[in-house]
């Protein structure tokens, strides 16, 4: 076994941790308050390359395989979450379904606006009765000649509010649904009665953003569907395919802010004093810090093998989902007492780690609960 991580890919680890260091975490704190990333460190990061990460060369992108992914997500993720988030449509569930199941022209029309940053893309399958029950989808795509009209809500789309392209899961026959009833589009932002609702309130992550997509009587040519014709009925394994891959990038960026608060915490224990001697000196916290590493420990090999295990070509549905079941409550376990450590001030807005304890939280629900993770980790299990 080889753990060592290929020199090409530690390079760019490398530029990415200077990136992040010298241009992200220096604005962490106004991005918090404003709500928004300013424009210019958007357009750095598409000089960067990091809108193509995951799109081939041919198409324009850099086609890292998913561990170099997952590293430059790691990196990314040691500072505000809304940063990875920024990208993260772009190099997975906006772009993967045109990538894995679109039509040659589409792909070629696409994707390499999406692997530049010129067009910022959207995925929109939830909606207010469809969250983890994916195909129970309300937003129907009924057939009219050589068009489809759409009509329906989707909710807490991420990036919806910049967003110039849309994946859209819809329903075209209510009998079948999952089983060849349910439809993948791609479809523009201008389409006529195609519009952007309400931009949701959250907890955490901001300065990224989720809002409604509306769909009025829109009118799409069939030639929108991803894959054309031959694909009508088949949106939901696309779905299912493109969130695979979700819930590994959903496991490197729990990692890489348990990393961060990890290292925080260290450097605090050292500095903050109490009964005569640094906290780091209390047998108490050393245990919280012993427990902290040992986890991320444990969820780094996790990770990095299920990511080295698909970029081998195996099927790692059964992998995907312990990582991100694994990550993600690992990371909230790592957040609650790195606040605990900080103490009075680790609960103040000044301090990230009241931000990273707030974003984290939400990485146990979105891409498929922890719930849903162990039911499909139990249906794997039970199949073999």
């Amino acid at each position: 076994m080889d753990f060592q991580i290929p020199e090409n890919l530690r390079m760019m680890q490398e530029t990415i941790r200077r990136f992040v260091t010298r241009e992200l975490e220096p604005i962490s704190q106004q991005v918090e308050q404003e709500d928004h990333i300013p424009e210019d460190i958007v357009q750095k990061m598409r000089e960067l390359g990091l809108f193509g990460l995951s799109i081939p060369e041919e198409y324009g992108g850099l086609g890292l395989g998913t561990l170099g992914e997952i590293l430059v997500y790691e990196e990314l993720s040691k500072t505000n979450a809304c940063f990875r988030s920024r990208i993260g449509t772009n190099n997975g569930i906006g772009s993967m379904g045109i990538l894995f199941d679109g039509t040659e022209d589409q792909k070629r029309y696409y994707l390499p606006k999406i692997a530049s940053g010129e067009w910022t893309a959207c995925f929109a399958l939830s909606e207010p009765e469809a969250g983890s029950d994916a195909a129970n989808v309300q937003t129907t795509a009924e057939r009219h000649g050589s068009y489809f009209i759409i009509n329906g809500l989707k909710h807490f789309i991420t990036n919806a509010d910049v967003a110039d392209v849309a994946t859209v899961i819809t329903v075209t026959d209510k009998q079948k649904r999952a089983r060849g009833g349910i439809t993948a589009f791609v479809i523009e932002k201008g389409t006529p009665g195609f519009y952007r609702g309400t931009i949701e309130r959250k907890m955490g992550l901001r300065g990224s953003h989720t809002a409604e997509l509306i769909f009025d009587n829109c009118r799409v040519p069939v030639d929108n569907i991803i894959g054309g014709e031959p694909m009508i009925g088949q949106g939901f394994k696309t779905a299912m395919r493109v969130l695979d891959k979700g819930r590994l990038t959903m496991g490197a960026c729990a990692l890489g802010a348990s990393q961060k608060l990890l290292d925080l915490c260290i450097d605090y224990s050292k500095e903050r004093v109490q009964f005569g001697k640094p906290i780091c000196k209390h047998q108490s916290v050393q245990n919280m810090l012993a427990d902290m590493a040992t986890e991320i420990y444990a969820a780094r090999q996790m990770l990095y093998h299920a990511a080295w295990l698909r970029d081998q070509g195996k099927k790692v549905i059964k992998e995907a989902s312990m990582v991100k079941l694994f990550c993600t409550e690992m990371a909230c376990r790592v957040a609650d007492k790195a606040v605990q450590i900080f103490g009075g001030m680790g609960y103040m807005k000044e301090m990230p780690v009241e931000r990273f304890y707030r974003d984290l939280r939400l990485y146990r629900i979105f891409e498929g609960t922890s719930e849903i993770q162990r039911l499909v980790i139990a249906r794997e299990l039970t199949k073999e």
